[in-house]
């Protein structure tokens, strides 16, 4: 069935705070095996935005609907970002701290232009906000020291230092965050495509460095690259060990 179309409801409702500058939160890349985790933040002006046709979560759009919404986004949002984070980082400083650091990254691109009154995180958990949040998610094992481990910690403890509200299904039911999750989506897509021109035996062009059949086949066969997340269970035989994998991210 056709999901509804996110609405700007649940934003609207922050002008009775007293919120003007509201950004949207997503993102993806989560439960790859291979490439970054990519976080989006698109920032709205509630006293001016008006709807924006065809968006959705951007998983339940088509690769072709996404790269066609992304101009269209860039110029309706007041401003937007689209922040990273390495396989080597993940590997480094841990899931939960390396989406942190992503968030981080694109927050400083969309306080060039204004702050934000506050944020909405697709989500029950809030893992955008500069402060210690280890999780059963995030073993905060550090790496072999690939990283400047305490340059990468300093710039996750600053960045977003406005309110964060988590709401699940964010990327659902809210225009600001599925837009986020458009940009984020098609950027990360992008990288792996480039990717996977370096490395053709993964796959990424197709999977975009999710666990797939023949992704965790070719990990078998040829080994892990720099581009994968090392201290994660890659293999055929290593699945009972895998961290959490939302297939789609």
């Amino acid at each position: 069935m056709k999901s509804a179309a996110p609405t700007l409801r649940f934003e609207l409702s922050f002008l009775d705070s007293g919120h003007r500058l509201l950004a949207g939160c997503d993102e993806v890349g989560r439960g790859a095996l291979a490439g970054p985790v990519s976080v989006g933040l698109v920032m709205i002006d509630l006293s001016a935005v008006k709807g924006l046709r065809g968006v959705r979560d951007s998983k339940l759009l088509s690769p072709a609907d996404r790269v066609k919404l992304v101009p269209r986004i860039q110029k309706w949002a007041l401003a937007y970002g689209v922040g990273h984070a390495t396989a080597a980082e993940i590997d480094d400083v841990g899931l939960m701290r390396a989406l942190q650091l992503a968030g981080n990254r694109a927050w400083e691109q969309v306080v060039v232009t204004a702050r934000p009154d506050a944020v909405i995180l697709d989500g029950n958990h809030d893992w955008l906000s500069p402060r210690e949040q280890a999780t059963l998610f995030d073993a905060e094992t550090v790496g072999p020291g690939a990283l400047d481990v305490d340059a990468v910690e300093a710039e996750i403890f600053t960045g977003c230092d406005v309110p964060v509200h988590t709401r699940i299904k964010a990327d659902l039911q809210c225009l600001s965050v599925a837009a986020a999750s458009v940009l984020a989506k098609v950027e990360r897509d992008a990288m792996m495509v480039a990717y996977a021109a370096e490395h053709p035996q993964y796959g990424w062009e197709i999977n975009k460095g999710y666990a797939t059949a023949g992704h965790r086949a070719a990990i078998d066969g040829l080994g892990a690259t720099a581009l994968h997340r090392t201290t994660w269970r890659l293999g055929t035989g290593d699945r009972i060990s895998m961290p959490r994998v939302e297939i789609g991210g």
